[in-house]
């Protein structure tokens, strides 16, 4: 027996209702924010990851090299795609450009609960605009979606980079391997090497904007304003960090306490990645948010993956298999939700079959309404059934 290779899943009907649902919430929610839908490959060149996170990114990445020995990986994330059809194709457009994605990634992992070496990310990149008011929707439009798909209990974490490099600048530990320190939280190897450690700790700790003197906190604050204007609650946390140089400015953290230890379920800010990928400076700015992470939180709390959708079973009695086909081909073609006997059960199997897929209302050709031009619709829920005529058919299933 061949089974599924390590780090990865199959998905049953009920998990991927469960899936698609969420996807198409998110993707409502940010097509009202002006944002439309991009897919990059799924196979890159290894250099466009390797430029954006470093040689060392290639132990965690599905690299290979194809036929005529050029290096290609499995993307192990979004934003480097995203950002590189931009420097190809978008340029020359009018900004702001909002490109938002869905789509499954690759990093060869210690698989563990909550982790896998294929997962799937939703995001988005705001390219054209860094105004406080830019930012601030940004970060909404962040927590909004989680808040929306049904999520109750998150939380908003909110830092800067730049006033976290000029505070280190200032007791001499603005190095690149300090900040990947803060950004792994790994306070015991910071203490050798920053010497005023107890003066960062205090400082990490600040939650009070008006306590920072550095010129970067006048547009925190016009952010802050407008995140306020649009009813977001948020936490100042300084400690949030990022281990690469082309990270600037703000950063955001989403939490979601329902899943322990390992809680953070959406990442954001801003970075200046285009012009390493060879095109012009621009402002950029975006946000990832772990698909399979929010749908664990969700369960966690107990949410209830539910569409108030109708289907409904033709099925029949006799000889009335092609009335029955035609019946369901011409109720499909009117945008109802039909299956149909195939098996050529008996009727009391039939029903048996479609109460155990869930489904209530059982339309049955049977030959003497059929000519009445009548069928018969039995409510499974209830137990009761009625003679309905073919030509109000559509109508008693909409209002039923």
């Amino acid at each position: 027996m061949i089974e599924r290779p390590r780090g990865t899943r199959d998905f049953n009907p009920e998990e991927m209702k469960k899936r698609r649902l969420i996807e198409r919430k998110l993707r409502d929610i940010f097509e009202r924010y002006g944002y439309e839908e991009v897919m990059t490959p799924t196979i890159e060149h290894l250099e466009l990851f390797t430029l954006k996170s470093g040689e060392g990114i290639i132990e965690e990445t599905y690299a290979f090299e194809d036929k005529a020995g050029r290096r290609l990986a499995l993307r192990p994330e979004l934003t480097a795609p995203v950002m590189r059809m931009y420097v190809e194709k978008y340029q020359m457009e009018m900004k702001p450009i909002k490109f938002h994605y869905f789509g499954n990634c690759f990093r060869y992992d210690r698989p563990q609960h909550g982790r896998y070496r294929e997962f799937w990310q939703f995001g988005c990149e705001l390219i054209g605009s860094d105004t406080p008011e830019a930012i601030a929707e940004l970060i909404s439009l962040a927590y909004n979606s989680l808040r929306e798909v049904g999520l109750r209990k998150i939380l908003l974490r909110i830092g800067n980079l730049d006033i976290l490099r000029r505070f280190l600048d200032g007791i001499g530990g603005n190095f690149p391997d300090v900040m990947r320190l803060i950004d792994k939280r790994d306070f015991e190897a910071l203490k050798g090497k920053i010497k005023d450690f107890d003066k960062f700790m205090d400082f990490i700790e600040t939650k009070d904007l008006n306590e920072l003197k550095f010129d970067e906190a006048k547009r925190m604050k016009e952010i802050f304003e407008c995140l306020d204007i649009y009813g977001i609650p948020y936490t100042l946390d300084l400690s949030i960090a990022r281990g690469l140089e082309y990270y600037i400015g703000i950063v955001f953290e989403i939490d979601a306490p329902a899943l322990g230890a390992e809680k953070q379920i959406c990442g954001g800010g801003e970075y200046n990645l285009v012009p390493i990928l060879g095109g012009k400076k621009i402002s950029t700015s975006g946000f990832a948010i772990g698909f399979d992470r929010v749908l664990i939180a969700l369960e966690r709390e107990g949410f209830k993956f539910e569409e108030n959708e109708k289907k409904f079973y033709v099925t029949y009695i006799g000889n009335m298999l092609k009335e029955a086909l035609k019946l369901a081909n011409k109720l499909r073609k009117e945008g109802f939700k039909v299956e149909a006997e195939i098996m050529r059960r008996n009727i009391s199997k039939s029903m048996e079959f479609a109460d155990k897929k869930g489904i209530k209302k059982v339309i049955i050709v049977a030959p003497d309404e059929w000519k009445k031009g009548a069928v018969l619709i039995k409510n499974l829920e209830k137990s009761e059934q009625e003679e309905v005529r073919i030509d109000e058919i559509e109508n008693y299933l909409i209002s039923s």
